[in-house]
């Protein structure tokens, strides 16, 4: 059942089709979600999400999550996955969660449901499997030899070490007409995009709460000195009492993309 509250500010019913459209958004729409609306030609747009404490923990040191946001923060989530072509998450948060990515909390589409999953190695019946009409994809390593669950789209991609280049992800996602990407969990696929520079929006969701210690949000490469931090534009807005920054990260992707490969 969808929260009463969701709908109070403007009219969100449009928004979904409206982004599709290239179209401008009344507020408080436009301020929040306005920036996903332009996509890349043949590269994808990605936006990674958080949901934290005030203390920048997604979960307890047993990794109890249910809930770190409240409605207003789980209701963005959702209002996310409703604007995006696709969702991405990691075989970790599977395991973890099994979540089922879809849009609940909102009215709008469910996106495309894809699975980072090198090994192959999930269960047939995760709930990001489940055959509900909605487009499914396992992104997969190279040498993976294993059958999903049918109509599961499989795109095998070459790794290092095991691990798949967020760049060519979303570069196979885009061929594959996925080209506004939400990168939804776990905490270590979410810092897999953001240092390899492949995120264009970070969307970070505080929660006035503080669980003092657990698993953090982020886990970057370690840095020696405050002047090698990442800094980027960003704004804040109001969620009920929890708070949205919105920090925009096009200009990091564009500095990476610079780089010469090796």
């Amino acid at each position: 059942m969808q929260d009463s509250f969701v709908d109070r500010a403007g009219d969100w019913t449009e928004v979904p089709r409206r982004i599709r459209r290239g179209e401008r958004l009344a507020e408080p729409w436009e301020s929040r979600f306005g920036a996903l609306r332009h996509t890349p030609g043949a590269r994808a747009m990605a936006v990674g999400q958080i949901g934290q404490s005030l203390d920048g923990r997604i979960a307890t040191l047993s990794g109890h999550s249910q809930y770190v946001n409240g409605a207003e923060g789980l209701a963005h989530l959702h209002r996310l996955r409703a604007i995006v072509d696709a969702v991405i998450v990691g075989a970790g948060t599977v395991r973890a969660d099994d979540p089922q990515l879809t849009v609940r909390a909102v009215t709008g589409p469910s996106p495309a449901r894809v699975v980072i999953d090198p090994r192959g190695s999930l269960p047939a019946a995760a709930r990001a499997f489940a055959d509900d009409g909605v487009r499914r994809l396992a992104i997969t390593r190279q040498d993976t030899i294993r059958k999903h669950a049918d109509g599961v789209e499989v795109i095998a991609l070459a790794d290092t070490e095991g691990v798949i280049a967020p760049a060519a992800i979303l570069e196979a996602l885009a061929r594959r007409g996925l080209h506004r990407v939400l990168i939804e969990g776990g905490a270590k696929t979410l810092s897999h995009f953001l240092s390899a520079g492949c995120l264009d929006r970070l969307h970070v969701v505080v929660a006035p709460v503080i669980v003092g210690s657990g698993i953090a949000s982020l886990a970057l490469p370690p840095i020696a000195r405050m002047d090698e931090a990442l800094r980027m534009p960003t704004q804040a807005h109001a969620l009920g009492d929890e708070v949205l920054f919105d920090c925009d990260l096009s200009g990091q992707k564009l500095e990476h993309a610079a780089k010469p490969r090796p």
